[in-house]
């Protein structure tokens, strides 16, 4: 099955869908880990990624996100020095109208008949200012979890920004 480009699925179109009980074959989201290194932690430093502008982020590119920050983490840093957290959950199910296309392709296909199309994966719709990820950090550990922020950003469809939420005083 080849996949369709990000891009097709990055503006917010219509009406949310997430009726999973009404549709079959509904594919299961490529993320499945949210919480990532010591979970219950006492870490001063909270750094978020928040989203510029509207948009629908896709499970895939979340697992994408998540890999590349723990991998940036684990190289910079132990794991008990961190916890990062995923904050959205992809409940949007995105649709594709599959039209068949090529020589002999008027005989087989239905043009727009029956067009409300099968899913092909899920989406989180996210608006500007919502926070994508948090990483709570000891202070040693905060030049990693900025390194780690920036190359998750490069996994999402929208530009993003970093913020310290708490631990600022700490970092100076």
């Amino acid at each position: 099955m080849s996949r369709k480009p990000g891009r097709m699925y990055r503006q917010i179109r219509g009406q949310a869908y997430t009726r999973r009980e009404y549709m079959g074959g509904v594919p299961a989201p490529r993320i499945n880990t949210f919480d990532l290194g010591t979970i219950n932690g006492d870490f001063p430093v909270v750094l978020n990624l928040r989203i510029k502008e509207p948009c629908q982020v896709r499970h895939s590119a979340l697992e994408a996100a998540r890999i590349a920050a723990n991998r940036a983490l684990s190289k910079g840093t132990t794991s008990a020095s961190f916890h990062l957290k995923i904050r959205i959950f992809p409940h949007i199910v995105l649709r594709e109208h599959k039209m068949a296309t090529g020589a002999g392709a008027d005989r087989v296909s239905g043009g727009m008949r029956g067009a409300f199309g099968k899913a092909v994966g899920t989406a989180a719709r996210v608006q500007s200012g919502d926070t994508i990820m948090t990483i709570r950090v000891t202070p040693q550990a905060f030049n990693a979890a900025k390194e780690a922020m920036w190359k998750a950003s490069m996994k999402l469809p929208s530009p993003c920004y970093m913020e310290i939420e708490k631990g600022a005083e700490l970092l100076t």
